[in-house]
């Protein structure tokens, strides 16, 4: 029951993150803040650093072609930046200790760079013209900052999830 648990969190995460995009851009008197959920890719990083880099990879895939035909109108950007995001942190946790607290850090972090090199490429593209401040204090800090808060709410729930599929895949090899 457990082994069919990870992709079907995957799939609801996929399916809510543009749920949780309605409530963004959030408006202050002339300062305006949006923030992007990036609920997936965290769940991924996490499948990445704690169960099979692998099988993070092959699920970024998977959901990286399936977010570019259902929300965005350009096809390979996510299929290429949700695996090679997995990538990083599975190679990454190689070198520091896998604690849920770094492990939350590593996965903001990745994040961040992932949304850089989104800005980066519609900037160069001409999908956007906004200033790099603009983006950094209007979208990349704001964002940062709710997925941080989603991890610290919801991380150890993923790692635990983890945890029990990789009980379960042992008790079945013995």
């Amino acid at each position: 029951m457990v082994r069919l648990l990870i992709p079907f969190v995957a799939v609801l995460l996929f399916l809510l993150e543009p749920e949780f995009s309605k409530f963004s851009p959030i408006h202050f008197e002339n300062y305006t803040m949006y923030l992007v959920p990036r609920f997936l890719i965290l769940y991924l990083i996490f499948i990445s650093i704690y169960y099979n880099r692998k099988r993070a990879v092959i699920y970024g895939l998977i959901f990286g072609l399936l977010y570019d035909v259902f929300y965005i109108d350009i096809i390979g950007l996510y299929v290429v930046l949700y695996p090679i995001i997995c990538f990083l942190a599975g190679w990454t946790v190689k070198f520091i200790h896998q604690h849920l607290i770094i492990t939350t850090v590593l996965a903001v972090l990745l994040v961040a760079v992932m949304e850089v090199i989104l800005y980066e490429f519609f900037l160069l593209i001409h999908l956007t013209t906004m200033p790099f401040d603009t983006f950094f204090n209007g979208r990349l800090l704001p964002t940062i900052g709710a997925n941080l808060l989603f991890l610290l709410m919801l991380g150890w729930a993923f790692k635990y999830l983890i945890d029990a599929r990789l009980l379960e895949r042992e008790r079945s090899m013995i």
